[in-house]
C-alpha cells in the first residue's frame, strides 16, 4: 500500500539566500534534490547552514552546488563531513540540459535561493536560472518595489 500523502505542503526552510533576488533577475526556478551525508542532514535539521556565497555549476552531465557551508555536526565523531565541500544536485537530465544551455549560450548563472525540507522530509534546493543585475538595474528594481508598496498602501486605505 502506498504511503498516504500529507494534506498540507509543510516545508521547513533551513537556509535562504535573500540577497539573490536583489542581485539577480530570476528567470526560472527548479527544485533539486541534494546528495548529503548523514551528519550533513543532521546539521541541516538543527537549522545550521548557509548558501549566501554559493552558486551552482555544470560539470559534464551533473550539477554541483559549490561554496555552500554546512558546519560540522556538533555530536558527530570522526566520520563528520567537510563543511564547504561541493555537493551534487539531483535533477532530471532534460533539466540539466536546459540549465547547461542557458549558462553556456545566454550567459545566465545558476543561483541557489534556499535549502529546505519538503513535506516528506527530503532536503531540497530551490535553484534559479538568473541574470546578474547592473547597478542601474538594481536602482530601477528598488523604485519599482517602492511604487508597488505605496500603491498597495493607498489601495488599502481607500478600500
Amino acid at each position: 500500500m502506498a504511503r498516504p500523502r500529507p494534506s498540507s505542503e509543510k516545508i521547513k526552510v533551513v537556509a535562504e539566500n535573500r540577497r539573490a533576488r536583489f542581485d539577480y533577475a530570476i528567470d526560472q526556478t527548479y527544485e533539486a534534490g541534494i546528495a548529503l551525508t548523514g551528519t550533513e542532514v543532521k546539521a541541516l535539521r538543527f537549522g545550521e547552514g548557509s548558501i549566501a556565497e554559493s552558486y551552482a555549476e555544470v560539470k559534464g552531465n551533473e550539477i554541483w552546488l559549490v561554496n555552500s557551508n554546512i558546519p560540522e555536526f556538533s555530536h558527530g565523531n570522526r566520520f563528520n563531513h567537510e563543511p564547504k565541500r561541493p555537493r551534487k544536485l539531483l535533477l532530471h537530465e532534460r533539466e540539466i540540459n536546459k540549465m547547461h544551455g542557458a549558462v553556456a549560450r545566454q550567459g545566465m548563472t545558476l543561483v541557489p535561493l534556499c535549502i529546505y525540507f519538503n513535506a516528506r522530509g527530503r532536503a531540497k534546493v530551490e535553484l534559479a536560472i538568473a541574470k546578474g543585475r547592473k547597478a542601474h538595474d538594481k536602482r530601477e528594481h528598488i523604485k519599482e518595489q517602492d511604487w508597488k508598496r505605496e500603491a498597495a498602501r493607498l489601495l488599502k486605505d481607500r478600500g
